[in-house]
């Protein structure tokens, strides 16, 4: 990249009001997002460092943020920093100023390049500083552990950072797994192995099981040659173990699940042109892996789930419909209110899967005929080595209780984020457990800060996920036990917005093809500012509530 800086008039002062972003051209292919906060005017790379959104289009708020249109990746528009995962990097903050009308930003052009819209993190510790201390040991090499070493360099954290995995593979975009079913780790990685070495003084062991926590010694215990990994922290990060349903014949062949790299290149092996396909469970990622192989010419695809729509649970009957409506137009077949029976072989390979035995709500049996199966039924907390594990409580689920700041519960030093973590819910208390990526990216996000920083961070940020349905469906909140719906739009075009109430308030809001009412409806639960369910009926509109002006300022405190 070259140092050459300018400073070029990009835009006459008059045209950025208060509360207001614009992308505006630099030089050649440069851009810059400018923002108005008041009187105060940031320049700062004009694309999300997660899939290269135009932050133009996102949601800026007052106390200084600025939200990612697709996926919720957040930054501080006054320095670049992350703000919120999936960020894996930040963005480029430039001067800006202004002089006769005319707002100036001085940059190298190189920079502005969409390109190189990505800055390596103001690492406060430049790698691994030699020490005779343990560090930070996290089990686990998902999204989790991805952000917790992320974090802790960008706070502060100079001592030892060990990664135990039991994949073969650095951390990885685990989303495009099921939604574009890509199977090249290389590909997903968001650093590699060398990088997370030379950058990051990360020890990456990967292929590694841990089996056991040794809370009285502080060390993880490996394997069978019960090696031991000491710790000062430690980040239990160990994610889910896909569901297999207990029924005669799961133990033949060709009957896959889907959480790794080796379950997507078996999955895309299996799914070839002609083939049968029957998908058991209705869930995003049983979905989006329909949506994935769908355009491969298959002799038939065949999902079967126990609910009246696919998505019911969290999206609701009519969201459901709607969505079921649109996978059949592809061809897909639905078989829902049933159940599988049993799984049959096939005549040619009795020890592949030939046969999927479904059962319907009124009893009786119809036969699909399989040449793979894909179980979509749901993840268990990976904690069997902890329920081995002596001081640790593991509820009947499966998932370890943490506080306010991800503290395992009674014990000191100790963490558990994503998948396994059973923690309150900001506002009510409640303990729950969500299962979204970009939750776990969060919570590494928080915990490293923790750990970097020696004081508590409470996590408190407002859960985000997507899918792909076609058309991109975005979904933010907590909407379990939701008792009514509001849905404003046209579901038959996948086009709208709904918003999910529980006792009269609004506590998650899902859209396709409106971005980016999602983001904003992310910062006004996160702010407590979303309008009432009666507001919503009577046509209010999300993206006209004011968080962006100095004048809403302090209703953000």
């Amino acid at each position: 990249m070259s140092t050459h800086i300018k400073t070029i008039a990009v835009l006459d002062e008059s045209e950025l009001k208060d509360g207001q972003m614009k992308e505006v051209s630099f030089e050649g292919e440069g851009k810059v997002l400018l923002s108005r906060l008041g009187n105060s005017i940031h320049a700062t790379s004009a694309f999300c460092t997660h899939y290269g959104a135009p932050l133009a289009k996102g949601v800026l708020t007052a106390d200084g943020r600025v939200v990612c249109p697709w996926h919720g990746a957040c930054f501080n528009v006054c320095t670049g920093d992350i703000e919120d995962a999936p960020a894996p990097m930040a963005l480029h903050s430039f001067q800006a100023r202004v002089e006769d009308g005319k707002i100036l930003v001085t940059a190298d052009p190189a920079s502005t390049e969409k390109k190189n819209m990505a800055r390596q993190p103001k690492l406060l510790a430049s790698g691994y500083q030699a020490s005779n201390t343990p560090g930070v040991v996290i089990v686990g090499g998902g999204s989790g552990a991805f952000h917790a070493v992320e974090s802790l360099r960008e706070h502060g954290y100079n001592g030892a950072i060990t990664i135990l995995s039991k994949e073969s593979y650095a951390p990885i975009d685990r989303t495009k797994l099921s939604k574009a079913l890509m199977t090249d780790p290389s590909k997903l990685e968001w650093r590699s192995r060398a990088e997370l070495q030379s950058k990051y003084g990360v020890v990456l062991r990967t292929s590694t099981e841990v089996t056991a926590i040794d809370l009285e010694h502080k060390a993880a215990v490996i394997g069978a040659t019960n090696e031991r990994v000491t710790y000062d922290s430690l980040i239990l990060a160990s994610g889910g173990t896909p569901r297999q349903l207990p029924i005669e014949g799961k133990e033949l062949g060709n009957i896959f699940t889907m959480r790794g790299v080796d379950d997507a290149k078996k999955i895309d092996a299996a799914a070839q042109e002609g083939k049968h396909l029957v998908v058991i469970g209705s869930s995003f990622i049983s979905m989006e892996l329909v949506v994935a192989v769908a355009k491969r010419n298959l002799a038939s695809i065949d999902v079967v789930g126990m609910e009246s729509f696919p998505f019911e649970a969290v999206l609701g009957k009519e969201v459901g419909a709607a969505l079921k409506k649109f996978h059949e137009s592809k061809g897909v077949k639905f078989h829902m209110n049933a159940s599988v029976s049993k799984l049959l072989p096939s005549t040619s390979d009795p020890s592949s899967v030939g046969t999927v035995v479904v059962k319907s709500s009124s009893g009786e049996e119809t036969s699909l005929k399989a040449d793979l199966v894909i179980m979509g039924v749901g993840v268990a907390p990976a904690t069997e080595f902890l329920k081995k594990s002596k001081g640790f409580e593991v509820d009947k689920s499966g998932a370890v209780h943490v506080d306010e700041f991800l503290r395992v519960k009674g014990l000191e030093g100790v963490y558990a984020i994503g998948d396994i973590a059973m923690y309150p819910q900001p506002g009510t208390g409640e303990l729950r457990r969500v299962e979204h990526w970009n939750v776990a990216g969060n919570q590494g996000r928080a915990v490293g800060k923790t750990i970097a920083e020696g004081k508590g961070q409470p996590f408190v940020k407002v859960p985000v996920f997507w899918s792909a349905q076609g058309s991109q469906l975005r979904y933010c909140g907590v909407g379990a036990g939701f008792d009514d719906v509001i849905v404003d739009g046209n579901l038959d075009e996948l086009k709208f917005v709904a918003y999910y109430i529980k006792e009269d308030k609004v506590i998650a809001v899902a859209s396709m093809q409106r971005d980016p009412v999602v983001m904003k409806a992310s910062e006004l639960l996160r702010l407590a500012l979303m309008p009432s369910p009666s507001e919503l009926r009577s046509g209010k509109d999300l993206l006209s509530v004011d968080i962006q002006t100095v004048a809403a300022k302090p209703k953000l405190t």
